[in-house]
């Protein structure tokens, strides 16, 4: 096993075994066995609800992966400031939610589900959006003015009100 650290001194040449020939660890093996639990649970958080795909692009996946660490690296400052205790999914939500309320976004109105309204009540929001042409009925055929214009023959039963 190799350690890299700039910590601890670098380790005495020698034998790493006691009287009894028990193994001894070097300070840098402890250290690390000691605080591997924080690096773990930094790890199990980033992991639980992230953002990544596996079909992305190495670069779109180490950015969601620094946005995961750094969402979780604000999780733990707020949990060791003390105060109200928050889970983690519940801090992703708030944080997601204050950011779009400060982007000006706003949720959008899910799809309706069911029948489709009657197209009596959709004129009103044709009206204010596409207010330019309105179609009829004709009471004859008439060439229509799209196909003429490129130089097709087509009749159609509507004409534009307007």
């Amino acid at each position: 096993m190799c350690l890299l650290t700039n910590i601890h001194d670098p380790p005495r040449e020698g034998n790493y075994h006691d009287e009894h020939g028990n193994a001894i660890k070097p300070a840098t093996v402890a250290d690390y066995n000691r605080h591997m639990g924080h690096v773990d649970n930094s790890d199990r958080l980033a992991n639980s609800y992230t953002a990544s795909r596996r079909a992305w692009k190495w670069t779109k996946k180490l950015f969601f992966h620094l946005l995961d660490l750094a969402t979780v690296n604000s999780y733990i400052l707020l949990s060791s400031c003390g105060g109200k205790k928050i889970s983690h999914r519940d801090f992703l939500l708030t944080l997601i939610r204050e950011m779009l309320a400060r982007s000006g976004h706003e949720p959008r109105q899910s799809m309706p589900v069911g029948r489709p309204a009657p197209a009596s009540t959709n004129i009103g929001r044709l009206d204010t959006h596409h207010n330019k042409h309105w179609s009829g009925s004709n009471s004859k055929q008439r060439c229509c003015h799209s196909c003429s214009a490129r130089g097709v023959t087509r009749t159609v039963l509507f004409k534009c009100q307007v």
